[in-house]
């Protein structure tokens, strides 16, 4: 299955508390921070929250 590879690259700071929380449900703390998940329909839809603040890649795994 494939992965996602997220990297927070906007600051969280003056964001609505809801995409904060979903930064950290994510599992982003701070600037250029990276974490790789499963791709699926609740990270897709996560991230669409966030889009504005995040970067992307799909990761072969």
């Amino acid at each position: 299955m494939a992965k996602l590879q997220i990297t927070l690259k906007r600051s969280l700071i003056g964001r609505p508390a809801d995409q904060r929380e979903t930064a950290k449900a994510l599992g982003l703390r701070k600037l250029n921070h990276t974490v790789v998940k499963e791709d699926n329909p609740a990270m897709r839809g996560m991230i669409f929250k966030v889009k504005h603040l995040v970067e992307v890649k799909e990761v072969e795994a």
